[in-house]
């Protein structure tokens, strides 16, 4: 067979399948770090595969979330900064399990970009791992995609897949369990975490601070770095509180706030009070507040505030979930109590 005079390749059209194979071996040692019982985390094959039995699940029910990153990718793109940001991926769809008492078992993940940077791209991909190992999951797997003339030049997108379970009977919320008088306790969150980044982005636009100058919210970093905190894990810290049954109902307080996304957890009866004076605001919301001159409700409405997971427990057990998770390396405190709606 001959070759065509003038004949195009792939990689002339803009796809690398070189890079993308050495995208898989500078990534593959990574995945391989997050294995667990049920799960070898090896890449390669063409599905994932997970036994509930080797992970000590009798009845299990599965669960399966799915989640972006958002805008926030622009700040790790034009601050060059992309070793955080699959932690946050892995973040946003893990704790979104936890807040119906399931345990991450296994996770996916899809990059894509228009021309593939291998070693950007494992940048991006050592932190998915780190965000596995933190919520105890598998990086079974995932897909990068070299799309040209989908991206602008340096852009890439991240979606995640997360799988977890819990024994048949002990999903949350128990919303039969609940009365008027149950304790809303408040789990810190490291900062915005991955949400209202398209309000964050016009403020820094407004203040005139460049990337790298000195974040004027948090000593010893740029505003690159403070701002690309990642979002805290919390499937490990809540394990102990779910195995004790001490919670009735959890929210992942993502784009919506306290106000929009612990009713999720809540029967029609019953209502949130907050007692918005229970906890001190991180820094950078006061910052953000201020340069932005943004609203209350607005703040309320779009940013976590300080605290990135809700527990409901009875009265009489918020003072031993607190402590719990203080011993497992969570700030929490009361925030408020449910009333009726």
């Amino acid at each position: 067979m001959t070759n065509p005079t003038n004949g195009l390749t792939y990689a002339q059209a803009g796809v690398d399948i070189d890079e993308g194979e050495r995208l898989v071996e500078l990534i593959k040692p990574a995945a391989r770090s997050t294995a667990r019982p049920g799960a070898a985390a090896a890449l390669g094959g063409f599905a994932a595969v997970f036994d509930p039995k080797a992970a000590g699940f009798r009845d299990p029910i599965f669960l399966a979330t799915t989640d972006g990153v958002g805008t926030k990718l622009k700040i790790a793109i034009e601050s060059g900064r992309h070793e955080t940001v699959g932690i946050d991926l892995v973040a946003m769809c893990v704790n979104d399990l936890s807040a119906q008492g399931a345990e991450p078992l296994m996770f996916l993940d899809y990059y894509a970009t228009g021309k593939l940077n291998a070693d950007q791209a494992a940048e991006v991909v050592h932190g998915i791992a780190e965000g596995c190992r933190q919520a105890g999951a598998a990086l079974a797997g995932g897909e990068t995609a070299e799309m040209p003339g989908m991206y602008g030049k340096g852009d890439y997108d991240l979606a995640g897949f997360a799988i977890g379970a819990a024994e048949r009977g002990t999903l949350l919320p128990h919303v039969n369990e609940m009365q008027a008088g149950d304790a809303i306790i408040g789990i810190a969150s490291s900062g915005p975490h991955s949400n209202g980044y398209s309000l964050v982005r016009k403020i820094v636009e407004r203040s005139g601070i460049g990337w790298e100058e000195p974040a004027p919210f948090e000593t010893g970093k740029t505003l690159a770095e403070a701002l690309l905190s990642p979002t805290r894990i919390y499937a490990k810290a809540l394990k102990p509180v779910f195995d004790a049954k001490l919670a009735k109902g959890a929210a992942h307080i993502t784009g919506g706030g306290l106000i929009e996304n612990t009713p999720r957890a809540l029967p029609d009866h019953l209502a949130a009070s907050f007692d918005w004076n229970a906890w001190k605001r991180p820094a950078v919301f006061e910052w953000l507040q201020s340069v932005g001159g943004v609203p209350e409700e607005d703040m309320r409405r779009t940013f976590n505030l300080g605290i990135g997971f809700v527990l409901i427990s009875a009265p009489e057990h918020a003072a031993r979930v607190i402590a719990s998770l203080a011993h497992n390396g969570e700030h929490a405190v009361k925030i408020g109590v449910l009333k009726p709606a």
